[in-house]
Parts: structure tokens; C-alpha cells; sequence
């Protein structure tokens, strides 16, 4: 818990107001924030996207994007980040999106997720950073992980576009 009570000092400090597009973790990553007082003050909004017409319709995914790469793929992570911001006054975007198994989905094994992290800079543009990442456990277990991990590498994704623009 105090690691997300130091995210929401985090938030606060650098003006981040954050908006979410979760596939896989169904608005864990929301959850996770809400518990905390203040939460409020950095979040604007939370969507829950699992079916691939609610990514179109509600994030603008294209089909072009998700013809040309898997639903579990960091492709889809960054259109559904992007389109998370593009559609909210947030400056910052968290969306996952993956197989938590039990069962693999095709060749990519349970607990593959893949994360996307979308920063509005103060011209209007974006900045995109992406991962996947392999989470082992219990469905429960690579869902909480998967949510805790989303939320707890803005800082250092932050931190890394905070050290691109002096350079």
C-alpha cells in the first residue's frame, strides 16, 4: 500500500492526471488508486476494453492494427494508451493488455501481458514507451502483479522522458 501512496505523491508532485484503458487487469490498475484518499486529484478516468470492438469503439484501435498484431501484443498496448489520451484532458495513460491464463491463448503462454505508458508532452505531442512482461502465478496472482506493475513503472517511464527532453 505505500507503494501507491508514494505513486499518488509522484502524481501529484510532477501534475500528472492519469487515465487508464485496461484490457487484461479490468480496471484493477483503477482500483488500486481509488483505495487511497486523494486518489481523485490524479485520476480522470478508467477503461475497461476486453473485447476488440470495444477497443475500436472506445479507444480508436484501428483494425489495421489489430488484423496486423495480436490482441496480447505491444502494438495494441500503445493504440489503446493512445487512444485513452487522446480522449481525455489526462497528461498521462497506463493500458494493459494480455492472456492471464489459466490457459495459454494460441502460442503466447498465460501470465504474457504487455503494457503501454502514453505521455501528452506541452506542444500536444505523445510519447509512447512500451514492455511485455511474463508474470507467473495463480490467474488471482498475475492479475494484482500485472495492475501493481502498470501503475508502479510510470515514475521510471516518467523519469526516462523527463531525461530525453534535457538531453
Amino acid at each position: 500500500m505505500q507503494e501507491i501512496e508514494s505513486l499518488l505523491a509522484y502524481l501529484k508532485r510532477h501534475k500528472l492526471y492519469l487515465t487508464t484503458a485496461e484490457s487484461c487487469t479490468a480496471g484493477m490498475v483503477v482500483a488500486l488508486l481509488a483505495k487511497h484518499p486523494g486518489s481523485g486529484e490524479c485520476l480522470d478516468s478508467g477503461h475497461v476494453v476486453y473485447s476488440p470492438a470495444a477497443k475500436k469503439r472506445l479507444l480508436g484501435v484501428s483494425q489495421h492494427t489489430l488484423d496486423n498484431f495480436n490482441l496480447t501484443s505491444e502494438e495494441v498496448a500503445r493504440a489503446m494508451a493512445n487512444g485513452a489520451l487522446e480522449g481525455s484532458p489526462a497528461n498521462v495513460a497506463v493500458a494493459t493488455t494480455g492472456v492471464a491464463g489459466p490457459e495459454p491463448q494460441g502460442e503466447i503462454p498465460a501470465g504474457t501481458l504487455c503494457f503501454a505508458w502514453a505521455f501528452r508532452l506541452p506542444d500536444g505531442a505523445i510519447r509512447l514507451f512500451s514492455s511485455t512482461e511474463h508474470f507467473n502465478g495463480d490467474r488471482s496472482r498475475i492479475l494484482d502483479d500485472a495492475a501493481r506493475f502498470a501503475l508502479l513503472r510510470l515514475p521510471e517511464r516518467h523519469a526516462q522522458l523527463l531525461a530525453e527532453s534535457r538531453a
